[in-house]
């Protein structure tokens, strides 16, 4: 592939020759290639999309991931020597990992007057649900916007955990959403469409409505009410067309959170179909509201899903991070 660099040719080698090539890097869009998105998809699809940016003037360079959490280190140390933009070729989970990379540093520079980093997209043989906010046409629509130059202001949301922080665009999720990821991903990874529907389907069964003690800005007491499912929203869908937080704007300095009661399994399939138009926040048990703060008093880790990522944390607090990030959408 043309002008691709791989993770050992640019950190691998001695620190002269690292700023050097980092330097000719500096005036270029930085694509982060997860391989194993879409079954593999994402590499195939890679190189007409890469001449389609190049035939309109923009220059990419190109790095393959190796392993889970290795673009979290590329976009860090690629950050470190200079490099502001960046491009995510998978999912949701490589924008996840880079967005990771970036942050607290970026933040940390662009409150001192610094030049904020920016991401774009190609979700190449996967969804991309940070995209879906501005249109359904998936890669094509991330082209587009790429040689349009078409950058907007996004917020970023800091969770802080037991275990340290992380840092996400699109949302966090606790209850049934994530109960259906984590066995899908436990369980039924590499099963498709079939694994997908069996983890929705042995969920419904168990269907553990709990409590997460939470208290958000604004309220004197921790809320220990049982629910399907809490959602912590930067944008408005999940799961490429689920409008989970139809209210959510990425750049009102705000966390969408949205909450819905201890429906039962007749009531939740009923209603189903709100969850794809966002009609489920009117559901008489469904609550929305827009805050900088939200505090956790959990008993215990619980499992979330962080912007497609199954993770099982303690989670601690969470706030905003106003206008950390450009993106290209």
């Amino acid at each position: 592939m043309e002008s691709r660099l791989n993770v050992e040719q640019s950190w691998g080698c001695s620190q002269a020759q690292a700023e050097r090539d980092l330097e000719i890097l500096g005036q270029t869009y930085l694509a982060i290639v997860n391989p194993a998105a879409g079954g593999g998809r994402s590499v195939k699809l890679l190189n007409p999309a890469l001449e389609r940016l190049r035939a309109g003037g923009i220059t990419v360079e190109v790095l393959e991931t190796r392993a889970a959490g290795a673009a979290t280190e590329i976009a860090r140390e690629s950050y470190a020597h200079g490099i502001r933009n960046f491009i995510a070729v998978g999912g949701d989970g490589t924008a996840y990992e880079i967005v990771n990379g970036l942050f607290p540093p970026a933040f940390a520079a662009s409150a001192q007057g610094g030049e904020r980093p920016t991401l774009a997209f190609l979700p190449l043989g996967t969804g991309n649900s940070f995209l879906r906010d501005f249109s359904d046409r998936g890669v094509e629509y991330a082209i587009e916007s790429l040689l349009a130059n078409r950058r907007r202001v996004s917020d970023v949301l800091r969770l802080r955990h037991r275990g340290g922080v992380l840092y996400y665009i699109n949302l966090l999720s606790m209850g049934f959403a994530a109960d259906v990821a984590t066995l899908r991903a436990r369980r039924f990874s590499g099963w498709g469409e079939f694994g997908y529907l069996s983890s929705i389907f042995l969920t419904l069964a168990r269907f553990n409505r709990r409590a997460f003690p939470l208290r958000v800005e604004g309220d004197a007491k921790f809320d220990e009410r049982r629910c399907l499912f809490l959602t912590f929203n930067n944008s408005k869908f999940t799961g490429g067309s689920m409008m989970i937080a139809p209210k959510a704007e990425i750049d009102d300095g705000l966390i969408e959170y949205v909450r819905w009661g201890p429906i039962g399994r007749l009531g939740l399939i009923r209603n189903l179909p709100g969850l794809y138009d966002g009609t489920h926040i009117e559901h008489r048990l469904a609550e929305r509201k827009g805050v900088r703060r939200v505090e956790f008093n959990l008993d215990a880790p619980v499992d979330v899903m962080v912007d497609g990522e199954v993770l099982t944390l303690h989670c601690e607090e969470l706030d905003v991070l106003p206008g950390a990030l450009n993106v290209v959408a």
